[in-house]
């Protein structure tokens, strides 16, 4: 057994629900899979059209007019704090990949692959002597493969519907390494003591029970000045399918243990609006609602941990701004940049936390054929009045790329 002081901090760690440092033992930190202009408009406007694919209000696609390749990598750094310990991690995703095509009368139809959930952390605990170790790292993502149809009503263009369905791919892993204590042994004869290293590994997989996929159904009304979208997400089971193995220094290996942990996501309710005055001005409200009644079953409960993570009713309330960029061709380059900011408040699915931020984004124009780059940045806090959770402080960038120009699109001639 390592010394008490080593499995403390490791307790700590783990019952804290570090790396965001959020839920590695449940789903891990939410990411929605938003591409870079919703993010820069601190989660909101999903109701705005021109922007690309929302997955909280597929509806929203019906009003792309041009073939799009939408492409997000995002990076973030967390700084946590619990009384007097600390400790900083950083992540680097990808969100979403996702490919639209307009369909004229017969609608638009769009297919990614999104990153709902994800989980990453790597920490090391040592002291003066070097056979007292404990490592422990989490890896593991829960992505989406989202096919999305929608369709302007014949008779009235001015609403749409759309449909959007969630198949689940991704894995999950979790190590814990305990390193051999000869700490009570005499030192003349520690050399004769077992240096072996425990090894608690688990590894995962996650997909969807008794179903292929779960759906999300919206309808949008696209107004001359306001917009408004509602959109239902199903109810569903996620299935994560784990593997135990104990190994001895790498030699020994117990016989596997495998069981399958089964999470309820409630539905999930999400309406907004945005509002458009003098051309080129936009103000957006949003609001997601996902009413979790039932905790959810770690990852892993040894080591005296807990079985399951606590839930509350999940919640996301974001207001944003964008200033569209301007289409004609002879004004300055300045007036071409899209701006956005925003700023959200959001109780987590873990019971307890609540997360606040602001954002700010622009889009730069690539080229006379509509491509852009998005660029967005976030920051804010997370906190708990649950001492056993880290409160953290956190920034991230996340960059886009819309490109629209190999696929025939001819360039754009504004006046």
């Amino acid at each position: 057994m390592i010394r008490n002081s080593l499995f403390a901090v490791l307790v700590l760690i783990i019952c804290s629900q570090a790396a965001s440092l959020i839920g590695l033992e449940a789903l891990g930190k939410s990411n929605d899979g938003l591409s870079a202009p919703f993010l820069g408009r601190g989660n909101a406007g999903h109701a705005k059209t021109g922007d690309g694919l929302s997955l909280w209000n597929p509806a929203i696609l019906a009003f792309e007019e041009k073939v799009s390749l939408v492409a997000d990598i995002s990076y973030e750094t967390v700084s946590a704090s619990n009384g007097d310990a600390s400790y900083s991690t950083t992540s680097l995703d990808i969100p979403s990949l996702m490919l639209s095509f307009p369909l004229g009368r017969f609608g638009a139809i769009a297919v990614g692959m999104v990153q709902e959930y994800t989980s990453s952390l790597r920490v090391e605990v040592s002291d003066s002597s070097a056979s007292n170790l404990a490592k422990l790292e989490y890896q593991g993502s829960l992505y989406e493969l989202t096919p999305t149809y929608a369709l302007r009503l014949p008779f009235f263009r001015r609403i749409s519907l759309g449909f959007t369905g969630h198949f689940v791919v991704g894995g999950n892993s979790r190590d814990l390494t305990l390193g051999a204590d000869n700490s009570a042994v005499a030192e003349d004869d520690a050399w004769a003591t077992n240096n072996s290293k425990l090894t608690d590994n688990v590894d995962g997989t996650w997909g969807i029970k008794n179903h292929p996929a779960y759906y999300t159904g919206s309808m949008e009304y696209k107004g001359r000045n306001a917009s408004y979208y509602f959109s239902y997400t199903t109810a569903h089971v996620l299935e994560n399918d784990l593997e135990y193995n104990f190994e001895f220094s790498q030699t020994d290996t117990l016989v596997p243990t495998k069981i399958t942990r089964e999470i309820d996501v409630p539905a999930t309710f999400a309406t907004g609006v945005n509002y458009q005055f003098l051309k080129r001005h936009n103000v957006m409200f949003d609001f997601m609602l996902r009413g979790w009644d039932k905790n959810i079953p770690n990852i892993g409960g040894g080591w005296n941990l807990a079985d399951s993570t606590e839930t509350q009713t999940e919640f996301l309330v974001a207001v944003g701004y964008q200033r569209d960029g301007s289409k004609v061709v002879y004004d300055k380059f300045l007036e071409k940049i899209t701006y956005r900011l925003g700023a959200w408040t959001r109780d987590w699915y873990i019971a307890d936390v609540t997360e606040y931020g602001g954002s700010l984004g622009v889009g730069i124009p690539l080229g006379r054929r509509g491509t852009q780059l998005d660029i967005a940045v976030q920051g804010g806090l997370r906190e708990s009045d649950n001492d056993s959770f880290w409160n953290e402080k956190f920034v991230g960038i996340t960059l886009g790329l819309t490109g629209v120009g190999s696929w025939g699109m001819k360039p754009q001639n504004n006046r």
